[in-house]
């Protein structure tokens, strides 16, 4: 008992003494007394090998002189530790600043930005409205019959069905059109661009909200050979000179005649693929001459003016411009997908 008790006193002096003056000097203190191989454990080792009559002395003084040994580390641990904080900040100042990563503008922000661009170089302006519409300017107005299918639940994101004021998500942006024309007075030429929605299936060409722009021009004498040169000027300042253009007749309830208009696939150059189902052609478009009902409903005298309108999706402009093949890459924020439009311009 004797030898580890005059150990213990001596190294009981040599903690009390011990005045590190840096951190490598505590580490030096760790080393010598707390580590496995380390004083302390070597005479916990030599603890076992003494009388049952000794350890019960003995030992009260060893896990004093355990005790004393970890207090002494963690004041000295603690106290470089703050005189260390104090010394060095926490960031190196010098450093030069993190550098910011550029975003890149949307490819239908981009498409959008072009084609208001080049209706503004004909006199058209920008007008916008609210994206939840009433019944009158969604769909009476614009000479929708009450038994029209685009009524119907199955069509339409309705907010409040009520009889003869049904509030829903505007399904275009026609109703801009009608807000424009029964709060001025003609000639008119804007395009609306905005974003609608429609209760369809999300798929790879559709999806339950999308991007539209509509054009309308309204004056005295406006024809449909004005119509058809607006939009042939439209394609060719889009996607080129010799993009061939076709009008077909179709129905829409605000416009008479109305017309449905193809160009030629840019993605193929006519010889058929995927987009244009191996016709060579692709459906971009539709306008027509505004119905006499729809301006006699928006406070205009059909028997003095006339005028053409036209709506087109800006998904389905911009997938023929960059040949991009799944309406979803546009709503699904990948940025692997942004990031190819990095060096786009608008």
């Amino acid at each position: 008992m004797s030898s580890i008790q005059e150990r213990i006193d001596q190294y009981w002096e040599e903690v009390k003494n011990w005045t590190p003056s840096s951190a490598e000097e505590v580490e030096i203190y760790r080393l010598k007394f707390l580590v496995s191989k380390g004083i302390l454990k070597n005479l916990f080792e030599e603890f076992k090998n003494v009388s049952v009559e000794e350890k019960r002395a003995l030992g009260k003084v060893l896990n004093e002189f355990k005790q004393a040994t970890e207090g002494r580390f963690n004041e000295f641990k603690d106290q470089f530790s703050e005189e260390q904080s104090k010394a060095k900040p926490s960031q190196d100042l010098t450093l030069p600043g993190p550098g910011f990563e550029f975003g890149a503008r949307h490819p239908l922000s981009l498409v959008r930005k072009e084609i208001v661009e080049i209706f503004k170089k004909l006199g058209f302006v920008v007008a916008e409205g609210p994206e939840i519409e009433d019944d009158w300017h969604n769909f009476s107005a614009l000479n929708f019959p009450e038994e029209h299918p685009a009524r119907d639940m199955q069509d339409t994101f309705f907010i409040r069905k009520q009889a003869g004021n049904d509030i829903a998500l505007r399904t275009h942006t026609s109703s801009v059109q009608v807000r424009m024309m029964e709060n001025g007075k003609p000639p008119f030429r804007a395009i609306m661009p905005g974003r609608v929605y429609r209760n369809e299936a999300i798929s790879a060409r559709a999806h339950c909200f999308f991007h539209q722009v509509e054009g309308l021009y309204i004056d005295e004498g406006v024809s449909f050979a004005d119509l058809k040169q607006t939009l042939f000027h439209f394609v060719q300042e889009m996607y080129g000179e010799g993009t061939k253009v076709r009008f077909r007749p179709s129905y829409f309830p605000f416009t008479e005649p109305s017309a449905e208009m193809d160009i030629s696939c840019t993605i193929c150059k006519g010889a058929g693929c995927n987009m244009c189902k191996y016709t060579g052609w692709v459906e971009i478009l539709g306008c027509g001459m505004v119905d006499p009902n729809v301006l006699e409903n928006s406070g205009i005298d059909a028997a003095k003016y006339t005028g053409f309108a036209f709506g087109m999706g800006i998904e389905r402009i911009t997938n023929l411009k960059y040949e991009i093949k799944d309406l979803r890459l546009f709503s699904e924020n990948d940025i692997r997908f942004l990031k190819q439009f990095e060096s786009e311009t608008i």
